[in-house]
């Protein structure tokens, strides 16, 4: 018997019948029905724990509502994930309620990319979570089909990657002090402020080390003079850039500052899918795109492209989620300048096995697909 014959068998043995959408029944995934030659989309609730509180600005969270996602063809099956905090307004019960209003048996080819993602998008307004969970998976199972990863798909280079950063969230000084020693194995340190202890969180961490630091407000900055005084102050203690300091909203006041400010204002809660691009040129100087705001990996692509054409610089992003979207977004790393995809080292149990952080680099591994694989 061929491979893919077995493959093909081997999986078809494995998926059962379909089942209504029941988060009370547990975490047993729901699936459709199999069909060879089709789309089999299976998904099933998860939820990630968090090493640390994740306090921000606005917020405070121990746990990040998850679903897992796989995509079945021909035996060949493809893993995609949704991430949900709290300002995305998404929830487990929504993205699982998205995806079983779908029907991926329809697409028989499954490199129709545009048509099948095309459908995905029209089937309701929003839920950028939940289709990027079925877009990710796609392409993890387009790239075993193919046989390659996708920074080869795309003919990036993988030694061009960044050095990650290792997030330090608003905390207590002993906590705070805590988490630098635990981020010892990474190069660049992200400062999460927006309180009324910004200084002091930096004091406090450069007091233990003297890496680059980068700093976001999550859009907790409200006076535009006090955060332009931030800002040079900042650059005095080795900050590389500042990430949403004001509201989402606020864009004459960060305009204003990004004309002033001795580092780059970078968006991130101002930036959504791609024609926020174009809303965000000259305003800020840079874009953070995550995939869970962006769709996927098809639409942060060309979010990508369009920055780089315009002279934007480039940060890739994450959620806290598993090594599988973190492999994911991984796969645009050399196209950035900073990238920060710690999500999956802040939660105590990540489900997958993927892109690796060697001496506080992104380091990308010649596997198929977006190169994560369920630890089981």
């Amino acid at each position: 018997m061929d491979r893919r014959k077995f493959l093909k068998g081997t999986a078809l043995g494995l998926i059962a019948v379909s089942a209504p959408v029941s988060l009370s029944a547990g975490n047993e995934p729901v699936r459709k029905v199999a069909k060879s030659g089709r789309l089999n989309l299976s998904y099933k609730p998860n939820e990630l724990r968090l090493r640390h509180a994740f306090n921000l600005a606005r917020n405070s969270r121990t746990t990040t509502p998850d679903v897992l996602v796989e995509l079945e063809y021909d035996g060949i099956i493809g893993y995609g994930e949704a991430s949900m905090p709290p300002y995305l307004g998404e929830s487990i019960e929504s993205v699982c309620k998205f995806l079983s209003m779908l029907d991926l048996q329809q697409f028989s080819d499954p490199f129709r990319i545009e048509e099948i993602l095309s459908y995905v998008d029209g089937v309701m307004p929003d839920n950028r979570a939940a289709k990027a969970s079925v877009d990710i998976a796609l392409h993890d199972l387009l790239g075993k089909i193919m046989g390659q990863p996708w920074y080869k798909i795309w003919g990036l280079s993988p030694e061009k990657t960044p050095n990650t950063s290792f997030t330090i969230g608003i905390d207590k000084p002993d906590v705070v002090r805590q988490k630098v020693e635990e981020a010892a194995p990474y190069k660049v340190l992200k400062v999460k402020m927006g309180l009324d202890n910004d200084k002091e969180l930096v004091e406090i961490i450069r007091s233990m080390t003297d890496r680059p630091l980068c700093v976001d407000a999550n859009q907790g900055w409200t006076d535009k003079e006090k955060a332009l005084e931030m800002c040079y102050w900042l650059k005095e203690r080795g900050c590389m850039f500042v990430e949403q300091p004001f509201d989402k909203k606020m864009i004459d006041e960060t305009a204003w500052l990004r004309e002033r400010s001795p580092l780059p204002i970078i968006a991130d809660e101002f930036l959504q899918r791609l024609p926020d691009v174009m809303r965000a040129y000259q305003v800020y100087d840079g874009i953070n795109i995550k995939l869970m705001k962006s769709t996927g990996m098809h639409e942060a692509y060309k979010m990508a492209v369009l920055a780089k054409s315009l002279g934007m610089k480039l940060m890739i992003g994450c959620m806290t989620e598993t090594s599988c979207a973190i492999s994911a977004a991984a796969q645009l790393a050399p196209m950035a300048q900073w990238v920060d995809l710690d999500g999956n080292l802040l939660i105590a149990n990540d489900s997958f096995d993927g892109v690796k952080v060697i001496d506080g680099k992104i380091t990308l591994f010649d596997k198929p697909g977006h190169g994560a694989t369920p630890i089981k």
